[in-house]
């Protein structure tokens, strides 16, 4: 099994693409890469703490290959907006990837280098060691699967999972 750290955008879109991708064992909703310990989703959100919104991501390579799983992630956000994911604006909602040792940064790396031919713009993903992972509250874990038919699930998760499909059909279960 491997972990990936990745941040883009709101966990809750992140983590409902991935809730749905075979070979996924595990995705959890936190925090990474602030100076404050165990931060609240309103600290994180006032932009004070310096956390990602971020998703840890469980998987076994023998089902999903690590490609997909960071494929999905440039398919399930913009990766050329700084510090936003649409009406999302702020730090916490940066493109990030927090990587544990050289051989998931150089694998973060091929990601961003094979992901930018689909994208006009420049990728501003940040790179950067793994750091304090911080589990969000209760309430943020698989929002997806809890409240599908939210206003913001509806108009923001919807296409996200949308394109995920589009490309990467074979690896999710729905």
């Amino acid at each position: 099994m491997k972990t990936f750290v990745l941040g883009g955008g709101c966990f809750w879109c992140l983590d409902a693409v991935y809730q749905k991708t075979r070979g996924v064992s595990e995705v959890v909703s936190g925090y990474m890469g602030g100076h404050v310990a165990d931060p609240s989703y309103e600290a994180v959100c006032s932009g004070t703490t310096g956390h990602a919104e971020v998703v840890a991501v469980t998987f076994d390579e023998d089902v999903v290959p690590e490609e997909v799983i960071l494929g999905m992630f440039f398919a399930s956000h913009d990766p050329t907006t700084l510090n936003r994911q649409g009406y999302d604006v702020g730090t916490q909602y940066r493109s990030a990837m927090f990587y544990a040792d050289d051989e998931q940064k150089q694998a973060f790396e091929a990601a961003i280098g094979r992901a930018q031919e689909d994208w006009a713009g420049s990728i501003v993903t940040e790179v950067v060691p793994l750091a304090e992972f911080y589990p969000a509250e209760e309430y943020h874990q698989n929002f997806y699967a809890k409240h599908p038919f939210a206003g913001y699930c509806q108009v923001i998760i919807n296409p996200k999972l949308a394109k995920a499909r589009k490309y990467y059909a074979e690896w999710l279960t729905v």
